[in-house]
């Protein structure tokens, strides 16, 4: 398995982990409190479930607004986590293409998920990064990022029962 795409799973389990518990991600990792199955985590591991956790609110926000008729709470763990933890890297990490934490994600959907996780967790990530990318390209080079515009999301029928 790939260094990231293992990074990614152990930071995936971390997150979980941190929903269940109500623990904090440094909690977590300072007391040694989660799964080394797949060893000690990585530094990437690391810097995606504190990046994660860090910008829980805004990423949150994204989720909300781009996941028609789904509440954030309304989501199993594990999509919820599974698209936090990609929206972390679409939205903060520019190392990463968007096309791979897509790709990444719909991967762990489709082994922790639902029969429809997959599905669901690519159209709600494809939109975040459609708009994601949208916004970047109308930032000017001393411009702070435009805010991205909401109403240009795709129909409701796009998500649901996907």
């Amino acid at each position: 398995m790939l260094e990231r795409t293992r990074a990614r799973r152990q930071a995936l389990q971390i997150l979980y982990q941190r929903e269940i518990t109500e623990q904090s991600i440094a909690v977590i990792l300072d007391d040694r409190a989660y799964s080394v199955e797949d060893g000690e985590p990585s530094d990437y591991c690391r810097a995606l479930a504190l990046g994660t956790e860090e910008h829980q609110e805004a990423i949150d926000r994204e989720i909300e607004a781009t996941s028609q008729h789904w509440s954030l709470m309304r989501m199993p763990f594990v999509d919820r986590n599974i698209l936090r933890l990609a929206v972390y890297e679409i939205l903060f990490e520019d190392d990463v293409p968007d096309s791979v934490a897509i790709n990444e994600a719909v991967e762990m959907a489709k082994v922790y998920g639902g029969d429809d996780s997959s599905k669901f967790v690519n159209g709600v990530l494809g939109r975040i990064a459609e708009v994601a990318a949208g916004a970047e390209a109308t930032d000017g080079p001393d411009e702070e990022p435009a805010a991205p515009d909401r109403t240009s999301v795709l129909p409701d029928d796009t998500t649901e029962g996907a």
